[in-house]
């Protein structure tokens, strides 16, 4: 008897896993000390987490210690994940007869002793329409293990192949180009002893890009006022540069700096009125931007890296802008902000959705739109 209830429930947790990671993409989560249970995690979905949980539980009090353990990994999971709310559903291949099974905020629990048990609850079939169709397969014993396993193993090699194709590093020839741009006319100005007549012509100035003068929202981005100035904005830019180039691709990469430039130049001139900028830190924000929501998709691969480096670097750095002078912290979050809006609007590889990107791209024309208004033609 022993043997055949250890045989259903392998069987249908290894029905659940393959539907649950081959069909919608769950990642398993590695925990320390759980034992008998098996967490999945998809952030794109409506249940981010899924637990199937071979466990028995005999009584009510056993019942309540697994949804206080549970709730305790949710909250390490939500501060490790940047997530506010994780709806999660635990599913119990062995529960007793004599436990009052019962949902709580953002856990939904379910009893499955076999597939057709899951029709019972309403929520499952709306968000997982397809779970007991998917779950009923032809063969049985080993043969059927041999399947499931197989099927779990290849798409488990092909996530890791994708992981790592993002975060196999490679050369970032567009930041190195950027940083040779940037020294070169700086040193150019200076050899040919006219560098006052070029910040002159080339800088972010409202007055002259009102009158037509367009090329200074991006030329601005590529003067800078002192030999500090530059080799700090090329030091950041080669260490944020480099790594977002490898991750999201050249073109992408590309796309976003220049994009980030421009917004940048537009809310400078939208608060700095008749004053004038340069410099690349507001492209740089816009990187900082990018690196952001890359990290906020890879969070789980990236751990604590989005909490613990990209945000705090984002916020130290506005705040410098707000307390020390000669800084120009309009450009600093039009860059910002503008890096963000096109990082949605070309995607990151392997998670952004068509939806999303749509929606991103309406943000970003509005934004662009609005910014453009405001600096080129409502002027007080």
């Amino acid at each position: 008897m022993n043997e055949e209830i250890l045989d259903r429930k392998n069987l249908i947790t290894m029905k659940l896993l393959h539907y649950f990671i081959t069909e919608k993409n769950y990642n398993p989560i590695i925990l320390q000390g759980v034992e008998n249970e098996i967490w999945l995690e998809n952030l794109n979905q409506d249940y981010k987490i899924v637990r199937i949980v071979s466990n028995y539980i005999h009584n009510n009090e056993q019942f309540e210690f697994d949804l206080f353990k549970t709730k305790r990994i949710m909250r390490k999971i939500k501060a490790k994940t940047l997530s506010f709310h994780l709806n999660t559903l635990s599913i119990f291949t062995d529960l007793g007869d004599y436990v009052d099974l019962e949902s709580v905020k953002d856990i939904d629990c379910v009893k499955v002793f076999e597939e057709k048990d899951l029709l019972k609850y309403e929520s499952i079939n709306h968000v997982f329409p397809d779970i007991v169709k998917k779950l009923t397969y032809n063969g049985e014993g080993m043969q059927l293990f041999l399947k499931i396993t197989s099927d779990i193993n290849e798409h488990n090699k092909s996530d890791s192949e994708k992981m790592e194709e993002v975060f196999k590093p490679k050369k970032p020839i567009v930041t190195y180009t950027l940083i040779f741009l940037n020294v070169a006319i700086f040193f150019l100005s200076w050899l040919f002893g006219n560098y006052d007549e070029i910040l002159n012509a080339f800088c972010v100035h409202g007055p002259s890009i009102r009158i037509g003068q367009y090329y200074r929202l991006l030329t601005g981005a590529f003067l800078h006022g002192s030999i500090f100035h530059l080799l700090f904005n090329c030091y950041a830019l080669f260490v944020i540069g480099s790594q977002l180039e490898s991750f999201l691709g050249k073109a992408r990469f590309t796309a976003i700096y220049f994009f980030s430039a421009i917004t940048a130049s537009l809310l400078s001139i939208v608060f700095n009125g008749n004053g004038a900028s340069i410099g690349a830190s507001g492209a740089i924000f816009g990187l900082m931007g990018g690196l952001l929501y890359f990290g906020y998709h890879y969070r789980v691969y990236l751990g604590n890296v989005v909490k613990s480096q990209i945000i705090p670097l984002i916020v130290l750095n506005l705040l410098l802008g707000f307390i020390m002078t000669g800084i120009d912290n309009a450009a600093h979050i039009g860059g910002l902000i503008g890096g963000i809006l096109m990082t949605i609007t070309l995607g990151v590889k392997y998670k952004s959705s068509k939806f999303e990107q749509i929606n991103g791209l309406i943000v970003t024309i509005l934004f662009t739109a609005f910014l453009l208004y405001m600096g080129l033609v409502y002027v007080k």
